[in-house]
């Protein structure tokens, strides 16, 4: 699914309209609440307000603490509704409904009102009005929500006095480091597991596989048509969430607690394979899967593998742990998705990269010119429509909170976003320079020069969110970052053309051993004996990438033989003969 190719960091606000006027810019705020028994704390509490008809102090030493008038049973639609005193020098509290925002902070203001705080159970909207209302206007209004006020007369009773102040925000907040670490991480390891399986793949997918596990995972060759329909299937599902939201969103849900649970297995395996313990195999029996007598060890894998994915499904709103199960999750499902998808040219790397490129930019700049309300369709799938009845969001994001002590991380927006497809996408390109280097034996200069430029996008993107304030496409950002880095390094080298084709990978091998993935072509049969005791089983991967996969490893027992006339360039000990092991 790659609905969330570019869900960006999304912590800026989307804009709002009305048909009969100008767009309305809402900003969060604070509301300081004071007992006036003269208890010295205080509390703080969300509020969406409109600028345009008051500003609020940034400071809260600067507002003003006024007392707040409770007439939330009231809601402030006609002159009748006003007390027989006024609001002299008060902020009175009423409902929301029956009038425009406009109707009730003109008669709050006609009666002495220094403020106007408006009860909302519904989502927080911000109040509107034309260009004429905003200047007859000289009062803050804003929005609180109901939960607050209960909170509020809860814990300091009904006798209160109240400031309203608009903290500043940091540009960046401390969680860009964390999501910064954890995307370039994801991009290096994955991309450096991936090319260093697929080359030991190469050498060793011929060898005769007696045991009753296969210790290695097939892997996916995309082409063109593949590429073509992938994203075909990519905006129908975007546009089909965008209107179908509720509805689909749980399939979403679903679906990635299937693929994150094979993922997290995918990652554990190997180093659960290394234990000393639990190594027995269930007996003969003719169930599907069973009869190949998986070790228990696999089995008790497994079953902890779907127990997390189902304890993360459960308690996947709780804002306060479940980010860091979904963040991990997420990282290990990108990790099974760069192993088990290989791009096979440098060709191919940039189709692909380029027409998500083009998708990513149009879901995201130029669609709110297409959509009623202006928003972009990728942020607000992504972030969750604002009318949304679940309140439900994707997980194919990688969340972190914020973790700065601004009082506005206690507003409706306290996590900042990446896509997994920003993770995926140019992580596929740099598993290809990986393979490449290990073919090409060119200390993984492609690896590492493709990595660090993902880490610069990464970085551009971070500054365009802070300088722009909206929710970007990263793609925007890393495609030309990874590709030109990529293409640069090439011609650097002289190596554009077998960079451009993957024709590096074929270099001195022999053709049965250059079969395509998947293919039927059986192995060439060796020439020298198998050293390999019939049921002996494969050594267990390694618990990460290894050295080995950066150089091609040495001939194995019971791998195929070299063919007599023809020069196989492997590194290794120069012992290692055809048809001996190494």
């Amino acid at each position: 699914t790659h609905m969330a190719v570019a869900s960006p960091m999304s912590s800026a606000l989307s804009s709002f309209g009305l048909s009969t006027s100008r767009p309305v810019t809402c900003e969060y705020g604070m509301v300081h609440v004071m007992s006036e028994s003269g208890v010295p704390r205080g509390k703080d509490y969300c509020i969406l307000y409109n600028p345009q008809w008051a500003h609020l102090p940034h400071d809260l030493g600067k507002a003003s603490l006024l007392q707040l008038g409770d007439w939330s049973s009231s809601m402030l639609c006609s002159p009748s509704d006003l007390p027989p005193g006024g609001f002299i020098n008060q902020v009175p509290l009423v409902a929301r409904g029956n009038c425009t925002f406009y109707e009730k902070v003109r008669l709050a203001q006609g009666g002495g009102a220094r403020g106007l705080l408006v009860v909302s159970k519904e989502k927080l909207v911000p109040p509107g009005g034309n260009r004429t209302q905003y200047e007859e206007i000289g009062i803050p209004v804003a929005l609180l929500s109901h939960r607050d006020m209960l909170d509020m007369f809860q814990n300091f009773g009904h006798q209160l006095r109240v400031a309203l102040y608009a903290p500043s925000e940091p540009v960046l907040d401390y969680n860009m480091v964390i999501i910064f670490i954890m995307a370039v991480g994801t991009v290096a390891l994955g991309g450096y597991w991936a090319g260093s399986r697929d080359v030991r793949r190469r050498y060793v997918k011929h060898k005769r596989d007696d045991g009753p596990e296969k210790q290695e995972d097939g892997a996916v060759d995309v082409t063109p048509v593949m590429i073509c329909v992938f994203v075909v299937m990519c905006c129908s599902m975007l546009v089909l969430l965008y209107y179908f939201y509720d509805h689909l969103v749980y399939v979403i849900i679903g679906i990635f607690c299937l693929a994150s649970s094979t993922g997290l297995y995918s990652c554990l395996a190997p180093c659960v394979r290394r234990l000393p313990c639990c190594g027995c195999r269930v007996p003969d029996n003719s169930l599907p899967y069973f009869h190949k007598r998986p070790q228990a060890r696999m089995l008790l894998l497994a079953l902890f593998c779907v127990a997390v994915s189902v304890v993360w499904g459960v308690f996947r709103n709780e804002d306060q742990w479940a980010w860091v199960l979904q963040d991990a999750l997420g990282i290990t499902f990108c990790l099974y998705m760069l192993k088990t998808i290989r791009l096979p040219t440098f060709k191919a790397c940039t189709l692909l990269l380029l027409v998500l490129f083009i998708y990513d930019v149009f879901f995201v700049f130029i669609t709110p010119f297409l959509t009623k309300s202006g928003n972009s369709i990728m942020v607000e799938v992504a972030t969750g429509p604002s009318d949304s009845a679940t309140h439900e969001k994707l997980p194919m994001v990688l969340k972190v909170p914020r973790l700065n002590s601004s009082p506005l991380a206690l507003c409706d927006r306290p996590f900042s976003l990446l896509g997994f497809g920003d993770i995926l996408v140019p992580g596929l390109l740099v598993a290809y320079c990986h393979r490449f280097d290990v073919q090409v034996q060119s200390s993984r200069v492609y690896f590492m020069a493709s990595t660090i430029a993902y880490g610069i996008g990464l970085l551009v993107t971070f500054v365009a969110l802070a300088l722009m304030q909206r929710g970007q496409p990263a793609l925007l950002y890393l495609v030309p970052c990874t590709l030109v880095t990529s293409c640069a390094v090439a011609l650097w080298r002289q190596e554009l053309g077998a960079f451009w084709t993957g024709s590096g990978f074929a270099k001195d091998l022999p053709q049965s051993l250059w079969a395509p993935a998947g293919s039927s072509q059986p192995p060439r049969e060796p020439v020298g004996p198998r050293p390999q005791p019939p049921g002996e089983e494969q050594p267990p991967e390694p618990c990460a990438a290894e050295e080995e996969g950066a150089a091609a490893p040495a001939q194995e027992p019971g791998s195929p033989a070299q063919p007599e006339g023809q020069d196989l360039a492997l590194p290794g000990p120069p012992s290692a003969q055809p048809g001996s092991p190494a």
